[in-house]
């Protein structure tokens, strides 16, 4: 037992040591990279002090670029970690925020709080999580349903959950006068622009206590995977780790939501990836989605900003290019 346990803690460290890297890596090129120039000699220049740089394009990497890479980071670990919980204790390798349609839920109620003037944080990240909430119970109520006990029930329910709520916000942002709504769109599909250092260390100070919850809860999702009786038998209290682990994440869903909008796959893709890769120890799992999924939305919001020639890309947008794919494929696989 011994023995199980240093490798454990030997793989754990490794791990994280590695994505640790990764993770740095992947900052330094959001920072380095933009519309307007620098590069890594600029970058250096600023940590180091070394020689005269130039003020503006200072100001850019770190009050624009800074801020923007910090959050891409926060957003996509906690959207990655958010999907691996839920496809822990829904059982399911296709349950991700989005695809369930909790991302929706939580964008309807951004919207109203943002409609009746509610400040960013904690109103419309409150007003989020309470319809993320009530998007959650209402999939779990249609999945239950005698007509829908099958294979893919939930996947089933929040489908149809997240397509009802898309065409509640299309009807929100239509049928406002609000200038703000009109604007909206781009926000709906993965914005990471509007974030500003405050509202990124905010974020972190909301999400890391989230992520700690969910790391305690570790082994618990190991045992729970095993079957109700075996964790039950093992001395898991399975009403109390769901109820905690389903909060958790619906909170840290609606806190991204809030901030930057919809950004759809990322809990399917890195968790997936992790999985093949690594097993299925959450041990191990929890701190490879929080390092592996900040890295990888570092990378795609920096697609989204380098690809076009003017302007930018919505970074849901690329998360989506790779995601779709990816969910055709996993859900073709689960029904042969």
């Amino acid at each position: 037992m011994q023995t199980h346990e240093s490798n454990i803690i030997r793989r754990f460290i490794r791990i994280t040591g590695l994505l640790s890297v990764v993770l740095v890596a992947a900052l330094i090129v959001g920072l380095s990279i933009g519309s307007s120039g620098g590069g890594m000699t600029a970058l250096w220049r600023g940590l180091l002090n070394s020689e005269p740089a130039d003020p503006v394009l200072m100001t850019i990497l770190w009050k624009i670029r800074l801020p923007r890479v910090l959050l891409a980071a926060l957003v996509g670990a906690a959207l990655s970690l958010g999907g691996l919980v839920f496809q822990a204790l829904l059982r399911n390798p296709l349950a991700e925020p989005y695809i369930l349609g909790i991302s929706g839920g939580s964008a309807i109620g951004a919207i109203i709080g943002i409609l009746i003037g509610l400040s960013q944080f904690p109103g419309v990240t409150l007003m989020s999580f309470g319809a993320s909430l009530a998007t959650l119970l209402l999939i779990l109520g249609i999945s239950m349903g005698e007509s829908l006990l099958r294979k893919n029930a939930l996947l089933l329910s929040g489908v149809m959950v997240n397509a009802f709520c898309s065409a509640v916000i299309m009807f929100l942002v239509s049928m406002t006068q609000d200038t703000r709504l009109h604007s909206i769109i781009f926000w709906l599909m993965g914005d990471l622009s509007l974030g500003d250092l405050q509202h990124t260390v905010i974020l972190a100070l909301f999400l890391v206590p989230c992520f700690i919850v969910i790391f305690m809860y570790a082994n618990t999702m190991n045992l729970m995977l095993m079957g109700k009786e075996m964790a039950q038998s093992m001395g898991v209290h399975i009403r109390k780790a769901n109820l905690v682990l389903l909060l958790t994440t619906s909170l840290m869903v609606s806190a991204c939501v809030s901030q930057c909008g919809l950004i759809g796959f990322v809990g399917l893709v890195i968790p997936h990836l992790f999985r093949l890769l690594l097993g299925p120890d959450h041990r191990v799992l929890l701190p490879a989605c929080i390092l592996g999924g900040g890295a990888y939305m570092v990378l795609c919001d920096l697609l989204a900003r380098a690809l076009p020639q003017q302007g930018e890309l919505p970074a849901g947008v690329i998360t989506a290019l790779v995601g779709a794919p990816l969910f055709v494929y996993l859900l073709k696989r689960s029904n042969s």
